[in-house]
C-alpha cells in the first residue's frame, strides 16, 4: 500500500499547493497588456498620419504652416508611443515579478503533479484505510481539478500577455525609431522654409546698432524689456489689433512639456525668477501662443537665445533657453506660428537621440523653456493666462 500513501500524500500537498495559491490567481483581470497593444497601434496611427502630412507638405503653398502643424503631430505621436513603451515595460516588469514570487509554489505544484503522474493509475483510487477514505480521495481529486484548471490558464493568461508586450515593445521601439527620424527631416525643412520666407509684414525695421547699444547698457532682462518698450518708434499698422485681454487664461503653452516650477518659484540654489520653466523634450518645435511682433531675437544676458514679442500695447512675452530661433525683428506672426527649436538641434545628434528616446530615459525632459509676460515696467503672473499642466515632472 505504499504507492497509495504517497498517492493520497500527492494529492494532500496538491490541495495545500492550490489553497495557498488562491490570493494570487487574478491573471489578467488587472493586465492592461490588451489595452497597451490598443493604445501603441493609435500612437503608431498618429505617427503614420504626421508622415502623411509630411509629404503634403511638399505640394502645400503654406509650407511653414503644414510642416507646423506636422511636427505637432509628430511630437503628439511620439509622446503617445513612448508612454505605451513605458507602460508596457512596467507592466512587463510586474508579471515576471509574480511569476518569480510564485516560483517556489509552480515548482511544489509540478513536483506533485509529477508524483501522481509516477503512480499507477489504480492505485490513485485505493486508500491504506479502506473505502470511505478512497471515496473521500475521489472528491477532494475531483474538487481539485477546476482549481488546477483555473490556475493552469491564469498561468497561460500571464505567459500569452508577456508574448504580446514583448511584440508590443518590438514594434513599437521600431516606429520611434523611424517617428523620430521623419520628425528630424521635419524641422530641417521647416527651418529652411523659414529662412527662405519673405512675406510676413514688418511693423518696423530693425536697428542692429541701437540694439546692441541697449543689450550693452542692460543688466538685467527687467532693464532691457524697459528699453525695449521706450525705444519704440512709430509701428506700421498691417493687421486688426489685438485684442490681448481677451486671451487671458487661454494661451496654449509655447511648447509642448510640464511646468517645472511656478511663477517666483526658488530653483534648487534659491534663485527666483517671476516667470514658468517648463521641462520639455530635445528639439521640440515653439510656437507663438497668440498673433505678435517679434521685438528682439538672439543671445541675451545669461539667458541664451532669447524671443521677445510684442502680442499687444505694453505687453512683452519673454521666451529664452531655444536653441534656434526663427524670425527676424520687426516681423508680425500669427497664433501657432513657429518661433524656434529647442535643444540641441544638431542633425548629427538623431542617431543618439533615437537610442535615448527607445530607452527609459526617453522619459526624461532635459530641456528647459524659460516664460516670462510682463505689462509696461512690471512681470505678471503668467499662470493666470495660460493653459498649464500643474502635473510636475520628477
Amino acid at each position: 500500500m505504499r504507492t497509495g500513501r504517497a498517492a493520497r500524500g500527492a494529492l494532500c500537498a496538491l490541495a495545500l499547493v492550490v489553497a495557498a495559491a488562491a490570493p494570487l490567481r487574478s491573471a489578467l483581470a488587472a493586465g492592461g497588456g490588451e489595452e497597451i497593444a490598443r493604445a501603441a497601434q493609435a500612437a503608431a496611427r498618429k505617427l503614420e498620419e504626421a508622415a502623411a502630412d509630411l509629404a503634403e507638405a511638399e505640394r502645400a503653398r503654406d509650407r511653414i504652416k503644414v510642416l507646423t502643424r506636422t511636427i505637432r503631430a509628430y511630437e503628439d505621436g511620439l509622446q503617445a508611443m513612448r508612454e505605451g513603451l513605458r507602460r508596457a515595460a512596467i507592466r512587463e516588469a510586474a508579471i515576471r515579478m509574480k511569476l518569480e514570487a510564485r516560483s517556489e509554489d509552480l515548482s511544489a505544484l509540478l513536483a506533485a503533479l509529477q508524483q501522481i503522474e509516477a503512480t499507477p493509475r489504480p492505485a490513485l483510487l485505493l486508500h491504506p484505510e479502506g473505502a470511505v477514505a478512497t471515496a473521500r480521495a475521489g472528491m477532494l481529486l475531483a474538487e481539485l481539478t477546476p482549481a488546477l484548471r483555473q490556475r493552469a490558464g491564469a498561468l497561460k493568461a500571464e505567459l500569452d500577455e508577456l508574448r504580446l508586450l514583448k511584440a508590443v515593445q518590438e514594434s513599437s521601439a521600431e516606429k520611434l525609431r523611424q517617428g523620430l527620424q521623419e520628425v528630424h527631416e521635419a524641422r530641417i525643412a521647416l527651418s529652411r522654409a523659414v529662412s527662405q520666407r519673405r512675406d510676413l509684414p514688418r511693423r518696423f525695421a530693425d536697428d542692429p546698432v541701437k540694439t546692441a547699444l541697449l543689450i550693452e547698457s542692460s543688466q538685467t532682462l527687467t532693464a532691457f524689456a524697459q528699453g525695449l518698450l521706450q525705444s519704440q518708434g512709430p509701428l506700421v499698422a498691417v493687421s486688426e489689433p489685438v485684442d490681448f485681454e481677451s486671451l487671458r487664461g487661454q494661451l496654449p503653452l509655447p511648447v509642448a512639456g510640464t511646468l517645472l516650477r511656478g511663477y517666483n518659484e526658488a530653483d534648487a540654489a534659491g534663485i527666483r525668477r517671476p516667470g514658468l520653466v517648463v521641462a520639455t523634450r530635445e528639439n521640440a518645435l515653439v510656437t507663438s501662443p497668440a498673433a505678435a511682433t517679434i521685438r528682439y531675437r538672439g543671445p541675451l544676458l545669461d539667458y541664451g537665445n532669447v524671443i521677445i514679442l510684442e502680442p499687444s500695447g505694453g505687453y512683452l512675452l519673454v521666451l529664452a533657453g531655444l536653441n534656434q530661433v526663427f524670425g527676424e525683428t520687426g516681423q508680425v506672426v500669427e497664433a501657432g506660428a513657429p518661433l524656434g527649436l529647442m535643444g540641441p538641434g544638431r542633425a548629427d545628434t538623431v542617431a543618439r537621440q533615437g537610442q535615448a528616446e527607445a530607452g527609459t530615459s526617453a522619459q526624461e525632459r532635459s530641456q528647459t523653456l524659460y516664460l516670462e509676460l510682463r505689462k509696461g515696467r512690471e512681470p505678471v503672473n503668467p499662470e493666470e493666462w495660460f493653459v498649464l499642466d500643474k502635473e510636475r515632472t520628477q
